[in-house]
């Protein structure tokens, strides 16, 4: 393990062109590296296939790199070294192995770091959440990370966040972390589905230590209710049902409604359809099940209706979807 980690280091330490250009020419940071936008908002389509939803990049050395945000959620973890920076208006030096989630909405600017200062960011598309949900109940989920999670998913008030974790001494965080970057750095067969995994236990692990949370953004709200809610949709979406979901939660149907749309930005139907859509491409994909069932399985009675919003989200019938999948 040891000759690995060791290994590993050697191959994040070696200057990239980047870098050498910087270190030649002492250049600024070249924006449309990182963006297409005349404001600074890195782009996740930059660094991401679009058929991916984690990536991850080592952080350019020896610039000074100026105040932007990302189009996706950030996660900051110094592998060897420091990492300054300012976020929000607040001040953070990340030490080894600490971590820094960031969602899209912060902005941030570091400070140069230096030869032996290596940082790992994860690039991760908040779609990614909708596959942890399940497993996250309100019993279990500390609010300050509910809050941050479903922000970075729904919030259309663009409130910056971050989570700041002292975990540098907790092993098991640190080994899925490193396990996440191996698989990335050597990918073989499985290597998507295993950093899914991994990144899903990575986020339980730091829900179980949310006592080691250093700093965050303290302009939290309570959204428990709206976490029982879109765990109910993840659990339910063939035959869920607005006020069935109420008499659960002991709320009125009318409340409840209008409080999803207030922190989500989407009505209880919509979030509902989104659902069976992404589960009905993921049948369509993996399995050979004919579209009649699917459309059964996934909770509509109307195969005309299930075909129209279907090639609405997605540009295609089903039909022609797997077709296309076959085709590739």
């Amino acid at each position: 393990m040891e000759n690995s980690v060791t290994s590993l280091l050697d191959k994040l330490i070696e200057i990239t062109e980047e870098e050498r250009i910087i270190l030649q020419q002492g250049q600024e940071v070249r924006k449309d590296i990182y963006t297409s936008q005349s404001n600074f908002v890195i782009e996740s389509e930059k660094f991401l296939n679009q058929d991916k939803m984690i990536m991850i990049r080592k952080h350019t050395r020896f610039v000074d790199f100026p105040k932007h945000k990302h189009n996706y959620i950030e996660i900051n973890y110094v592998y060897h070294g420091e990492l300054e920076q300012k976020v929000g208006t607040e001040g953070i030096v990340l030490k080894q192995g600490e971590l820094l989630l960031l969602n899209q909405y912060i902005e941030h600017e570091i400070k140069a770091c230096q030869h032996d200062d290596i940082v790992i960011n994860f690039i991760i598309q908040p779609q990614f959440f909708d596959y942890i949900f399940t497993y996250l109940s309100g019993d279990n989920i500390e609010n300050n990370i509910g809050d941050f999670l479903i922000n970075s998913l729904f919030n259309q008030t663009q409130r910056g966040q971050f989570l700041y974790f002292a975990v540098s001494e907790v092993k098991i965080i640190q080994e899925l972390v490193h396990k996440i970057i191996m698989e990335i750095m050597e990918p073989s067969l499985l290597s998507e589905s295993t950093v899914k995994l991994y990144m899903g236990l990575l986020m339980i692990e730091l829900i179980k230590h949310s006592d080691k949370i250093e700093k965050q953004d303290h302009s939290f709200i309570q959204h428990q209710l709206i976490m029982e809610s879109l765990k109910y949709i993840e659990e339910h979406f063939k035959d869920a049902s607005l006020y069935e979901l109420a008499g659960q939660l002991n709320q009125p149907h009318y409340w409840l409604s209008k409080n999803i749309k207030k922190v989500t930005s989407r009505t209880f139907k919509e979030l509902l359809q989104e659902k069976r859509l992404r589960e009905a491409k993921d049948l369509l994909r993996s399995t050979d099940i004919s579209i009649t069932s699917i459309v059964e399985q996934v909770g509509y009675d109307n195969i005309s209706y299930f075909y129209r919003i279907f090639k609405t989200k997605y540009g295609l019938t089903p039909k022609k979807y797997r077709e296309q999948l076959i085709n590739q």
